[in-house]
């Protein structure tokens, strides 16, 4: 597998933000957004390949039973369902941070598994890229995340929210393109419009560290 990076941190963000987390960064991404911040991991990113077996010593060696699985795009990665499959057969907690425009109907029967997934709005430049059927397999475990740009992002964001009902079906994320939007923007917009049950969320690692600082 092409892992670009792997380390212990907290996970800034997600339905676990906050908790110990051991995170593998996969190389290459199908998608080109305009705000990514993880650009190292899909133009002519730097990668060693590496066994299931040693991804996994080194995921048991840390102690820590949260795992993100994160990119690039994990879903694209050869043999990612054999990955799954070990991991959630150790019982360990896995989270992929997938970016929307892949099926998770595949692997939505293994166990211990959950999904943060994307929706790209408009500033991102990929919505048109968007797997909209995966809305019909998330669960309250997982979470559907709007990274948003400005106020048409916002707009967006909850046309998709009620046109899907996800915020019945899973758990619904905004958060802030990072120094480009407004925070109270975003606030107001809860209120404006009477959004229950959808979660304001600020990627609290760029704030902990430098925003650019890798392995954080």
């Amino acid at each position: 597998m092409r892992v670009v990076e792997k380390f212990v941190s907290i996970n800034g963000e997600g339905i676990k933000q906050g908790q110990l987390s051991v995170f593998i960064r996969f190389a290459f991404c199908n998608l080109r957004c305009g705000y990514c911040d993880t650009l190292y991991s899909l133009i002519n990113p730097k990668y060693e390949e590496e066994s299931i077996d040693k991804l996994v010593e080194f995921i048991l060696s840390t102690g820590v039973k949260n795992v993100t699985l994160t990119g690039g795009e994990p879903l694209i990665q050869p043999d990612i369902g054999k990955l799954l499959e070990t991991l959630s057969e150790l019982n360990l907690n896995v989270e992929i941070e997938t970016n929307g425009s892949v099926s998770i109907l595949p692997f939505k029967n293994i166990k211990n598994i959950s999904f943060t997934l994307d929706y790209k709005t408009p500033y991102s430049g990929e919505e048109t890229k968007m797997y909209l059927d995966n809305y019909k397999y998330v669960t309250k475990k997982d979470a559907v995340k709007f990274v948003c740009g400005d106020r048409n992002d916002l707009i967006r964001c909850k046309e998709i929210i009620y046109e899907y009902d996800l915020q019945h079906k899973t758990n619904c994320i905004i958060s802030p393109v990072y120094g480009t939007i407004e925070l109270t923007e975003i606030v107001n917009f809860l209120k404006e419009n009477t959004l229950n049950d959808i979660c304001m969320q600020l990627q609290i690692h760029k704030f902990i560290w430098d925003k650019d600082k890798r392995g954080v």
